[in-house]
């Protein structure tokens, strides 16, 4: 259900085209929830036939021309009920978890290359997280909404900087664990 109110907050920052919808995704909202291009579009349809979106007006012949959408009075007031809405928080499911538990049953044979790799890809993740931090949030720069951006940013942070401490104990472990193959 979070698909449809990710695109109805990313059109209410500014109303866009599918495909610029789309590289928004890749570059901001994609980072906390991701949606492939195929599944943006396919919502765009549901929101605007279920009367939360329309299509602009365009100057030119609509044929091959990208059409750009803004959110309707509909859809910003579903956006503001959801927000206020109650939820649970997710229980954590992540397969690398679950193969460390497996490798104390069958044995450790591939998992410390997988967490050295994961160990990367968090590093990587958390130092583009903080350049974003530099770049868009600069001191001063407090508005309501710059602040619970960042504090959305911040989140992304703090669980990559979690990983990385994570991956990196569970490494210095690694010396003292029987060898592959044997639990």
């Amino acid at each position: 259900m979070s698909l449809p109110h990710a695109i109805l907050t990313a059109l209410l920052e500014k109303p866009s085209s599918g495909l610029e919808l789309t590289r928004r995704f890749d570059k901001s909202i994609g980072y906390f929830w991701s949606a492939t291009h195929q599944q943006i579009y396919r919502e765009l349809g549901r929101l605007e036939s279920g009367g939360l979106i329309r299509t602009l007006p365009s100057e030119q012949p609509a044929r091959g021309q990208r059409k750009s959408y803004e959110v309707l009075p509909a859809g910003r007031e579903e956006l503001a009920r959801w927000t206020a809405a109650s939820q649970d928080p997710r229980p954590m499911r992540d397969t690398l978890l679950l193969r460390m538990r497996a490798a104390a049953v069958v044995g450790t044979e591939g998992i410390e290359a997988d967490l050295r790799r994961h160990l990367d890809l968090h590093r990587r993740q958390l130092a583009e997280y903080e350049e974003i931090e530099k770049r868009d949030f600069p001191p001063g720069k407090d508005s309501s909404q710059d602040r619970l951006r960042h504090l959305v940013l911040r989140a992304g942070i703090d669980l990559e900087t979690f990983w990385t401490r994570w991956l990196t104990h569970a490494l210095e472990e690694f010396p003292d664990l029987p060898g592959p193959g044997t639990a």
